[in-house]
């Protein structure tokens, strides 16, 4: 059983053959899927599925607390299961995957105090962008 729908029986969340395939669908590491994704992958697995449902299903997930939305640059929205692990994102330029990544340090304590205007800072967001392996230009002499 996925670490995801673990967490949501857990919770009391009472797991249907289309939450149960949603919940599926989004495990595994460096997992950033559109809906339309899930959706697509959703239907191989429970061919009834609607995209509405799948749609309300990633919003509950998301309401939980248990996904994360993630929006780069004007793309489609992604959700992210990993939502119990800090983490930062690193994005392709190019072609838009997107891995987690665990930078060292203390993304808050890097914040002089002069730059938070009498903030008090919870959180940091950190995107990372460069250009994937596959998109990156071969190195000269290759």
């Amino acid at each position: 059983m996925s670490a995801l729908l673990e967490r949501l029986r857990g919770r009391g969340w009472r797991v249907t053959s289309q939450r149960r395939v949603v919940a599926e669908v989004l495990e595994g590491d460096h997992v950033h899927l559109t809906a339309d994704e899930v959706h697509a992958r959703a239907v191989q697995r429970l061919p009834e599925i609607s995209r509405a449902t799948v749609y309300n299903i990633l919003g509950e997930l998301v309401s939980l607390g248990e996904v994360i939305e993630v929006s780069t640059d004007g793309r489609a929205k992604r959700y992210d299961p990993n939502a119990h692990h800090p983490h930062q994102h690193l994005v392709c330029s190019r072609c838009g995957t997107i891995r987690d990544v665990r930078p060292t340090g203390n993304p808050l304590a890097d914040l002089p105090a002069q730059e938070r205007f009498g903030f008090t800072v919870s959180e940091a967001e950190i995107t990372y962008r460069g250009l994937c392996p596959s998109c990156a230009p071969d190195p000269p002499g290759v």
